[in-house]
């Protein structure tokens, strides 16, 4: 019989590891600061599949969020880096969270120098392309015409304006892509992003010459000296997109760190759907050793976000739990 792998085990036994520990839906309070965890998503489609993580019943977008909510004090949405979000929606994300929830914005893929699908802009966008652009089937923001890139960005503030509006808004994660490298120009670009956005940002890097050692004092001073939130990392490592492990705190408000898995076999595979790229179960060793870091934060910044991306199933919500009953023990 062939041995179960530990970190791909089961709905059924990443769920029995949580059950018995007690709930993540409020911020923990550590050392002065506030530590919220949760996961970079609440609508995958491995996760609303019946018997996975909503009770049964729990079925409309709005009865789903709602369950989230009381269960986690923090969600990420991924929907924005693909689609522009639409201002009524998240004025509905508003009216079904309680005051104390975040959210955490993915900044569109236009936003950080990744292409999009031509079909997923709006029509009042794709309205405005030469015919030329409006035929490609993917587009990149040097693509554009420059008043039709400043819709782009107007119409992402606009759409999470009612989030800000409310205090639900945690930040916007600019995730740079692997073919984005240290240079004046990038630097100058995440400035520019946040400039346009006039909310708070954290940034993502994707290609470990950010953190070698000719770049990674210039990467942490130029964070630093900005105030701008260093999204520390878990993924694979031994590739030109493996970000190592940087523990770093370079904002007074901000804290975050993303789990994505330690999948080396898809990592970089082309073509696999973001749910089996990050279908990974930590365990609880492999949790704790972030512990310390997530509690050195709270002495250093405001507010700490914990984001499990290991977006498979009920993987990323047990990880969550495990997560924060491990820094409750700190507090």
């Amino acid at each position: 019989m062939p041995q179960r792998d530990p970190h791909d085990p089961g709905v059924e036994d990443a769920r029995a590891r949580s059950a018995a520990l007690p709930s993540a839906a409020e911020p923990i309070r550590v050392d002065g600061g506030q530590v919220r965890v949760g996961t970079a998503s609440w609508t995958d489609p491995t996760m609303t599949a019946a018997g996975v993580f909503y009770p049964e019943g729990v079925t409309s977008a709005e009865e789903r969020l709602r369950h989230y909510a009381r269960s986690f004090p923090l969600v990420e949405v991924d929907a924005t880096y693909y689609a522009l979000p639409a201002e009524p929606m998240a004025r509905r994300w508003v009216e079904r969270t309680p005051a104390h929830f975040r959210f955490d914005v993915k900044a569109h893929a236009l936003m950080t120098g990744q292409p999009t699908e031509t079909r997923r802009l709006p029509r009042v966008i794709r309205d405005q392309l030469p015919a030329e652009l409006a035929s490609r089937p993917r587009l990149y923001a040097r693509d554009l015409p420059g008043e039709v890139l400043d819709e782009v960005w107007r119409m992402f503030r606009e759409g999470i304006a009612p989030l800000h509006d409310a205090g639900r808004l945690g930040a916007v994660l600019l995730q740079f892509p692997r073919w984005v490298f240290p240079s004046n120009e990038a630097r100058e670009s995440i400035l520019e992003a946040r400039e346009r956005l006039g909310y708070p940002v954290a940034v993502e890097f994707r290609h470990n010459s950010w953190f070698n050692p000719k770049n990674a004092e210039r990467t942490l001073r130029f964070l630093e000296d900005n105030r701008l939130p260093l999204v520390m990392v878990d993924e694979p490592q031994g590739f030109k997109s493996s970000v190592p492990p940087v523990v770093a705190v370079t904002s007074p408000e901000l804290a975050v760190v993303r789990f994505h898995g330690r999948r080396r076999d898809l990592w970089e595979k082309p073509n696999v759907v973001p749910s089996e790229r990050f279908r990974y179960l930590y365990d609880e060793d492999e949790l704790a050793e972030w512990v310390p870091a997530v509690r050195d934060s709270t002495r250093q910044t405001r507010e700490t976000h914990v984001i499990m991306n290991n977006c498979y199933a009920n993987y990323g919500t047990t990880n969550a739990i495990e997560m924060a009953q491990l820094v409750r023990e700190l507090a």
